[in-house]
């Protein structure tokens, strides 16, 4: 076969083009405090609708990301000039950016607690929740302006989550312990608010019960030490100048069986290399469990995306694919849809209200990755649940994923690495003990 995988347009963000934000505030030129206030819209970008919008400061490469065509939101950062990137993103993979100018001068110290109306409704004060637990809350002033933006910290730290509107319904996790959750409000011409509450948080589940699976599954053992794998550019990112490279091999440590295949990956551009392995054929089996150890190595500050998908075809010879991965831009797990027909087919990736973040892996360890998904005969795909380290994560989201690829009759694993920056990057991974489950 000429191709294993059908090439997804939306692996990675692309360069930017035809720039179509428009920045409200700050204006350029202007002098702020920290943090100021980011007000911003995006109706296209290369003629694509927009899924997403962000911003950076000079030369940095960290990205913040919000879903949607616009963002207002507070924004933090050192004192002293810069340079202001604000981007959006279609949902072809189209990026656009446009940049103002701005000094920002000493940081507001804000004002805490009777200045603002904000109600919390979850958690109560002094509360002991679990991990994830619910925030729940609103309020429309701060200092007797109109609240734009919430955000929440815990204790002393001084990571802030952020969040558009008028009102919060978030899942937040945090270690165990007695903590001092920060509740903050922003109005529009930097007003800053807080609402304090103690929360204590028990410790997580560390429940390793893993999916079900039936005694008479089939199950395809040891897959990284298939002598089938191949590799290749990922052709579907559209970033223009995308690049990337991959070597693999072998190796005995770091290993769990005693055998791990390693994959070096090189990128630039936000480029990114697939890897896969034909693992048998088999179009009559409905359920499956894709179960998986993966290794990063640090550093892994350049990793964008980790796709780990299963691609099946059928008794009428479409081709399910099976793609599942972590999502560093939106910090998600996703799942593949084809939006389409099998005649005129529209592969997307779509957002699960599960939170995945590669970048938040710990480097140098294994981890356990288990995704438990069914389809039917018309190639509608449920993704039932993800367990991430033996701690499940409920998906059941369903999706019509079937293509007209011409393939013959196969079972194939795909791992993709994507880049995060247009800068190059070298990412290297393992997978150990690779088994796919079936019936």
């Amino acid at each position: 076969m000429k191709a294993l995988f059908l090439s997804l347009g939306l692996a990675a963000l692309c360069a930017p083009a035809f720039a179509a934000v428009t920045i409200t505030s700050p204006a350029n030129g202007a002098t702020v405090s920290s943090p100021f206030t980011l007000s911003a819209t995006a109706s296209a970008c290369s003629s694509q609708p927009i899924v997403s919008m962000g911003y950076s400061f000079d030369s940095s490469a960290a990205n913040t990301f919000f879903t949607g065509a616009s963002v207002l939101t507070q924004v933090a950062g050192t004192t002293g000039a810069h340079v202001l990137h604000v981007k959006s993103w279609g949902n072809q993979g189209a990026s656009c950016v446009t940049n103002v100018t701005i000094t920002i001068g000493t940081a507001s110290t804000g004002v805490s607690g009777s200045t603002t109306n904000v109600v919390v409704s979850s958690p109560a004060n002094g509360a002991t929740v679990g991990t994830p637990f619910s925030l729940v809350a609103s309020g429309t002033l701060c200092q007797g302006q109109s609240i734009g933006a919430f955000g929440y910290s815990f204790d002393s730290s001084a990571s802030t989550i952020y969040v558009n509107g008028q009102a919060v319904n978030a899942q937040v996790s945090g270690p165990a312990g007695s903590h001092v959750l920060h509740i903050k409000s922003w109005g529009p011409n930097n007003a800053a608010c807080d609402t304090d509450l103690t929360v204590n948080i028990a410790a997580a589940s560390t429940s390793t019960s893993g999916p079900t699976i039936p005694s008479n599954a089939i199950a395809v053992q040891g897959i990284q030490n298939l002598g089938t794998w191949t590799e290749a550019f990922d052709t579907g990112i559209t970033t223009g100048g995308a690049t990337s490279s991959g070597i693999m091999g072998l190796v005995t440590s770091p290993t769990l069986s005693g055998s791990a295949r390693k994959f070096v990956t090189t990128y630039s551009n936000y480029g990114g290399e697939r890897y896969w392995a034909n693992f048998g054929a088999d179009t009559a089996a409905t359920n499956f469990v894709y179960d998986t150890y993966i290794y990063l190595a640090s550093p892994i500050n350049d990793i964008a995306n980790v796709e780990m998908d299963m691609n099946q075809v059928m008794a009428n010879g479409q081709t399910v694919i099976f793609g599942f991965q972590c999502d560093g831009w939106s910090m998600t797990w996703d799942y593949t849809a084809n939006t389409g027909t099998i005649a005129s087919p529209a592969d997307h990736w779509l957002h699960s209200n599960q939170t995945c973040n590669p970048q938040s892996w710990a480097t140098n360890t294994w981890h356990h990755v288990q995704v438990s998904y069914s389809r039917d005969n018309s190639g509608n795909v449920t993704y039932k649940s993800v367990w991430f380290d033996g701690k499940e994560q409920d998906l059941n989201d369903t999706a019509f994923s079937a293509f007209a690829l011409g393939w013959g009759s196969s079972l194939i694993t795909n791992l993709q690495i994507d880049g995060m920056t247009a800068l190059p990057g070298t990412a290297t991974v393992y997978l150990d003990k690779m088994t796919v489950y079936r019936w």
